[in-house]
């Protein structure tokens, strides 16, 4: 079998402009990954950002499915997770107190009976207490409210892209929304009932106040 000819200095440079081309598309490549990735992290500081400069902001909208359907909300939450699912726009019209967590984070737990005790207390004039669960197992989510007794409403979003929007960086988080879906206030940590009083308070007044910080948590 002849043997093969070598190959002519043409055919060399042809080859290794071709080998330059493949290495700079693949550094491209990897750059655009990268830059996804830092932006896909960074933190997104809208909320808190208007909330220091004493101004109202829209409530990211989302629509997730429904953990657990709690106990003693009114007509309108009822007739919202009918289907199973739930958005947050569906609640337009009553003050909100949305909280972050999840079963692994325990400064969630320090947090939980003072949750539902407002939800017990603030229902009969409208406010919901309305639990995210991130970033978690169901079942171990499902044993958690099992275990505090909570009968608060919840839903669920497996991964954390509700918090990304929100421009969480860990659990607990919680915020306080208006009546007209914007949010007025925000607690990093774990949130202790004096700032679920003055929050619920600033929520029902539709009156923006800074975010502060709570007790601890866990980063994501």
């Amino acid at each position: 079998m002849p043997a093969e000819a070598p190959a002519s200095p043409a055919e060399h440079g042809a080859l290794r402009w071709i080998a330059r081309g493949v290495a700079i598309i693949a550094a491209a490549a990897f750059l655009g990954l990268l830059a996804y990735g830092l932006t896909a992290k960074s933190d997104n500081k809208t909320i808190d950002d208007a909330l220091a400069r004493s101004k109202a902001t829209p409530a990211p909208n989302f629509t997730l499915d429904v953990l657990h359907r709690g106990r003693g909300g009114d007509a309108k939450l009822a007739r919202a997770m009918a289907d199973g699912r739930l958005s947050l726009r569906e609640l337009r019209g009553s003050p909100v107190i949305l909280n972050f967590w999840a079963s692994w984070c325990v400064p969630c737990r320090d947090e939980a009976p003072d949750l539902q005790l407002t939800w017990d207390i603030q229902r009969a004039d409208g406010a919901i207490v309305l639990g995210l669960d991130q970033q978690d197992i169901t079942s171990d989510a499902r044993g958690f409210i099992r275990d505090f007794g909570l009968t608060y409403p919840m839903v669920r979003d497996g991964g954390d892209e509700t918090a990304h929007r929100y421009g969480n960086t860990g659990i607990p988080e919680t915020y306080f929304i208006s009546a007209r879906g914007d949010v007025v206030g925000h607690v990093i940590g774990a949130v202790s009932p004096n700032a679920l009083s003055y929050g619920l308070q600033a929520a029902r007044a539709g009156e923006p106040n800074p975010a502060k910080a709570g007790g601890p948590r866990k980063k994501t």
